[in-house]
């Protein structure tokens, strides 16, 4: 695609990167074919060719308006537009430039600034969103229909961590929501890999990986999270930690990321790198030791039939699509057919608030195609999929590394 950026962006960092995502799409249009949105609402600016050619003229100086604002709101960052493009356009990172530049010159309302206020004050911050979520439980039946979906009942306890320390050694990534919408998540990690002789080591200093700041366009404030991850995890790094895991998919794409959103700050650019280098997803931690997890463990031959949900940022985000299915089947669960697979859930960070309505169709349509095979589980892998799930239906929604370490205590 032919650019002529204006004089304001063009010689900046971030106008050479958009300026080589730009040149990169040949404006085919096979991306609409896997957007969530362009497939909900049939508007070309609701997909990644139209958000593209909107970007783009604010690049080349048009002055952009509240309607580009909005198709840019629409998108769900879920990138499979990008595993869909034969040219490898990397539109995200296009996006984080395009909403940015878009924020700045265009306001919103008193109400929207709010909510976004808000929603960055108090997600990141467990000693906030804490007790205001168990504050919002005891309300649960005075709360509004809508509100109160959003709102989980009871959940799970998390079980003991592993006393026992190994030679092997993992960081984990806490991270904000997940410690108290499922606190049983890492207790769960940390208890697979102690079978497996790896101790999944806790960093009480690091919090919040950014994700949702960045993608709400405070990209300084996220970029502090990122610093702070970063001095947590470096001295266990250089004391022999030897990979970064995180079991929220979401989390995993953004702490991938640290090397480029810091390559511009010279006291934290290497150290950054090397944390993206060593960023591991849970699921392939367990891909690479479970031959070790098969062999200690006989674990029991039939399991009820459950659905995987993949989210977007697996599949997509860190390009591991097909992988966890593979590996869930490899430790002996049985998996319902799920059609339309690489669609989005509709939650997205914090997508599920700022645009409900376009959320709830994509939940709708996702719960239909999960329950489609009469699975008794649903799994997933990442925090926010599966609270928004577990919104719209009955069924019990898990992390897949939950029902993996149930299955190995009953192998006992």
């Amino acid at each position: 695609m032919q650019t002529n950026l204006a004089p304001f962006i063009k010689d900046t960092p971030e106008g050479r990167e958009a300026d080589a995502v730009l040149r990169n799409c040949v404006h085919c249009g096979l991306c609409t074919a896997t957007c969530p949105t362009y497939q909900l609402l049939g508007d070309e600016l609701d997909g990644p060719r139209g958000r593209i050619y909107l970007m783009k003229q604010v690049l080349e100086g048009a002055r952009p308006t509240a309607k580009t604002q909005l198709h840019l709101d629409r998108c769900l960052t879920c990138r499979a537009c990008e595993t869909t493009c034969p040219s490898g356009v990397h539109y995200s990172r296009l996006l984080d430039i395009g909403r940015k530049l878009v924020d700045e010159r265009v306001a919103r309302g008193a109400v929207a600034s709010i909510e976004r206020r808000i929603l960055r004050a108090v997600v990141p911050k467990p000693g906030l969103f804490g007790p205001l979520l168990r504050l919002g439980r005891l309300a649960r039946p005075l709360l509004p229909a809508a509100l109160r979906r959003k709102v989980p009942g009871n959940v799970a306890p998390a079980k003991p961590w592993p006393e026992r320390e190994h030679p092997r050694k993992m960081l984990v990534l806490e991270g904000c929501a997940q410690q108290s919408l499922s606190p049983a998540t890492n207790a769960a990690a940390a208890r697979v890999l102690d079978r497996i002789r790896i101790t999944l080591v806790r960093a009480p200093e690091a919090g919040c990986c950014g994700a949702v700041s960045f993608h709400l366009t405070a990209q300084e404030e996220a970029l502090d999270y990122m610093r702070r991850n970063v001095d947590a995890w470096w001295p266990r790094l250089e004391r022999g930690a030897e990979a970064v895991v995180t079991t929220a998919s979401g989390c995993g794409v953004m702490v991938r990321d640290y090397g480029h959103a810091l390559a511009r700050d010279p006291a934290y650019a290497a150290k950054a790198k090397r944390i993206s280098d060593l960023a591991k997803d849970i699921g392939e931690v367990i891909a690479a030791e479970k031959n070790k997890l098969l062999t200690a463990h006989r674990l029991p031959l039939t399991a009820h039939r459950v659905a995987f949900h993949a989210p977007c940022t697996l599949q997509h985000g860190t390009k591991q699509k097909g992988s966890m299915e593979a590996l869930l089947v490899e430790l002996g669960f049985e998996l319902t057919p799920v059609p339309d697979a690489h669609l989005c859930c509709g939650s997205a960070g914090t997508y599920s608030i700022l645009q409900p309505e376009l959320s709830r169709q994509l939940l709708g349509n996702k719960i239909a195609a999960l329950t489609s095979g009469s699975p008794r589980t649903i799994l997933t892998a990442n925090i926010g999929c599966q609270a928004h799930l577990q919104s719209a239906t009955a069924l019990p929604v898990r992390h897949w590394i939950e029902a993996l370490d149930e299955r190995i205590s009953q192998s006992r």
